[in-house]
C-alpha cells in the first residue's frame, strides 16, 4: 500500500511540474534555464514512477 501512495505522490508532483512547464512556455520571455531544470526534474520523476510501477506486482 505504501508503494501505491508513493506513486500517487510522484504522479502529483509530475503533474505540478507539467503545469509549471506549460506556464513558463507561454510567458513572453520564457526562462530557458528554468525550463531546462523543470524538464529535467519531470523526466527524473517519470523514470522513478516507471521504475516503481515495474516493481509492483500486477
Amino acid at each position: 500500500m505504501a508503494l501505491d501512495a508513493r506513486i500517487k505522490e510522484l504522479d502529483s508532483r509530475h503533474q505540478t511540474l507539467e503545469r509549471a512547464i506549460r506556464e513558463e512556455t507561454i510567458r513572453p520571455s520564457a526562462d530557458t534555464g528554468r525550463l531546462k531544470e523543470l524538464k529535467r526534474k519531470k523526466l527524473k520523476l517519470k523514470d522513478e514512477i516507471e521504475g516503481l510501477r515495474k516493481s509492483t506486482p500486477h
